[in-house]
């Protein structure tokens, strides 16, 4: 099929509502909200003081002074606690209970035609976003084949699946791993700096921004120094599954030089995106042993600096 939809299960939304809403945001995260408007959505992350990465998100604006951050389900409440550090002098609200707004994907060639007939029209750049009284929709790519649907519980959820034919949420997942964009777990949470996860590469910063918090540790090893460890994308030689966290080894000289970030499995093959040493990354990686399963590397969608 050239359109396929699927419901957002592992995905949440964290609700901030309040005329504040954006102003708290620029203070604490790495995206400039001075740039968001109704028909624009934005990557950003939330870091610790230390500059380790709390969650990843996708902000847009659901109503008037009612925006949500899409994240990972299983930080949604870990990081509503995280923010709620900061928000008490703010004019804004956190909620990361509701589930009257639900995500959805849909992706393929005929996607722009599908959203049209569901909703009158479709955005038309990446990060674009439409807007009706129960529903959002986000341009995630820039060939206009990938969206996100934020739908309000009045919205008739069914019209979509008379609409698109239904696909996995694994599908979605590989998909976007395949776009190098890294999404934090619980597992991953506060372990990592942006640059390894690649999200100064990936849209997630805006260093022309100003202050956030962890805003002077991810500017200095912008601006003077280089990362250590970046991610990768690659796919298991043998089928099989592997754990996020489980430890790599390079395989010239058997130490371990990483872990594995993410990982999906759909259609028989298993990707994974992983954070390693940029010479293991080269050379190549086993999983969960110096002798485990071969990761066979696979291109990313952008360029990780050679040194």
């Amino acid at each position: 099929m050239t359109c396929l939809y699927t419901r957002l299960e592992r995905e949440s939304l964290l609700h901030i509502t309040g005329p504040d809403t954006l102003k708290f945001l620029q203070g604490q995260t790495t995206c400039d909200t001075r740039t968001i408007e109704e028909n624009r959505s934005q990557l950003g992350i939330f870091c610790t003081p230390q500059g380790r990465v709390i969650c990843d998100f996708l902000l847009c604006q659901l109503g008037a002074d009612h925006f949500a951050l899409r994240m990972h389900r299983s930080i949604r409440a870990s990081s509503s606690a995280a923010f709620g550090k900061y928000i008490v002098f703010s004019k804004a609200t956190l909620d990361d209970t509701r589930e009257d707004w639900r995500p959805y994907a849909v992706w393929g060639p005929n996607a722009v035609t599908a959203l049209t007939l569901l909703f009158g029209h479709a955005p038309s750049k990446h990060f674009g976003a439409i807007h009706g009284d129960n529903y959002v929709v986000v341009q995630t790519d820039q060939g206009g084949e990938q969206f996100e649907c934020y739908l309000h519980e009045s919205f008739p959820q069914d019209a979509i699946g008379a609409a698109i034919q239904l696909a996995t949420e694994t599908e979605w997942q590989a998909l976007q791993m395949a776009n190098g964009i890294v999404r934090i777990e619980a597992a991953t949470k506060e372990e990592f700096v942006p640059q390894t996860l690649n999200y100064d590469l990936t849209g997630h910063i805006s260093f022309k921004k100003g202050c956030y918090t962890g805003q002077e540790v991810v500017a200095r090893l912008h601006y003077l120094g280089k990362p250590k460890r970046r991610t990768g994308l690659a796919h298991l030689a043998v089928e099989g599954t592997s754990n996020v966290g489980t430890v790599v080894y390079d395989t010239q000289s058997g130490k371990a030089v990483g872990s594995i970030v993410n990982c999906c499995s759909a259609h028989g093959v298993t990707t994974v995106l992983v954070a390693a040493t940029k010479d293991a990354l080269r050379s190549g990686l086993n999983v969960g042993a110096a002798d485990g399963p071969v990761l066979v590397e696979r291109e990313l969608p952008y360029l990780i600096d050679p040194e």
